[in-house]
């Protein structure tokens, strides 16, 4: 990897990608490259094995991004780190505008899920779902379009010359994306260099029979992993079976192996997505 990072983002200038990008990799020359969608971003790291990404998975309000679990599992992408970033949102329009002058809404839908009480109190507003929060006031800025509002960050209305009718207006003040940094197998460990393992995420499937996700999970607690998530998800074409994503951190790299070990032969189908540092607050 050369000096200039190119970082893959979901979104354009001024997105929270964005931003937790350069939060991240402070101090580092930054270049993002704008995908639209996150299977976009997906596609565009799979031709570019010297390119990282970053992908929001999970939000303290609207959950899991679970279509980015998927994607990360059927990628050959490692997690190589993780950032949690504070989300607040704004409704920012064209200057002139007021609140009475709004009558759509654009946005990404985790965004507009954050701020449902405030859309609610707003009945008058249709709300209109988008790829990307700074790119819905990217849209109503180069358009001209009066009438329309972005729900976006501060950074990105100021960015693209929006007026800020009202912010923080995210339902929970408590307000945190986490996002995973994802590199290439040949590059991850330059990447990780100079941090230390604590934390993994892995996937797996069980057998269809009684009590084999408690047998996983107290194997787990045996071997001291602190289970910080779980998240299952149907797997298609097969009823009521599931495909589970579990996030696990620990003191000890040693019984963490040791641990994986252990549950394997009790597992149908198990990946390993990323052993990484978990975030400091």
């Amino acid at each position: 990897m050369d000096n200039k990072l190119r970082i893959a983002i979901q979104g354009v200038a001024g997105c929270f990608h964005d931003a937790a990008a350069r939060e991240y990799f402070a101090g580092q020359d930054v270049d993002t490259v704008e995908c639209d969608t996150f299977h976009d971003m997906f596609d565009t790291l799979r031709g570019d094995a010297s390119m990282l990404g970053i992908v929001a998975i999970e939000n303290t309000i609207a959950g899991s991004l679970l279509q980015n679990n998927e994607l990360l599992r059927q990628s050959d992408l490692i997690i190589v780190g993780e950032h949690k970033k504070y989300i607040s949102h704004c409704i920012a329009a064209l200057p002139g505008q007021s609140e009475a002058d709004i009558h759509e809404v654009n946005s990404h839908p985790m965004a507009l899920r954050q701020c449902e009480q405030w859309l609610r109190r707003h009945p008058w507003m249709k709300v209109v779902e988008t790829n990307d929060t700074a790119g819905s006031a990217k849209t109503i800025a180069e358009q001209g379009l009066k009438g329309h509002a972005a729900v976006c960050g501060r950074y990105a209305a100021e960015l693209y010359g929006l007026n800020v009718l009202e912010d923080d207006i995210q339902t929970n003040k408590r307000n945190f994306t986490r996002f995973l940094v994802v590199a290439d197998p040949t590059c991850a460990s330059e990447v990780k260099a100079g941090t230390r393992a604590d934390k993994a995420s892995v996937a797996f499937t069980l057998p269809h029979s009684r009590g084999s996700l408690s047998a996983v999970l107290t194997i787990f607690s045996f071997y001291g992993m602190n289970l910080t998530k779980i998240q299952s998800m149907p797997i298609i074409g097969r009823e009521w079976e599931y495909r589970f994503y579990v996030d696990l951190t620990f003191d000890d790299y040693t019984r963490y192996m040791q641990s994986v070990s252990a549950v394997r032969p009790l597992m149908n189908e198990f990946k390993i997505l990323g052993e990484y540092a978990a975030f400091k607050d």
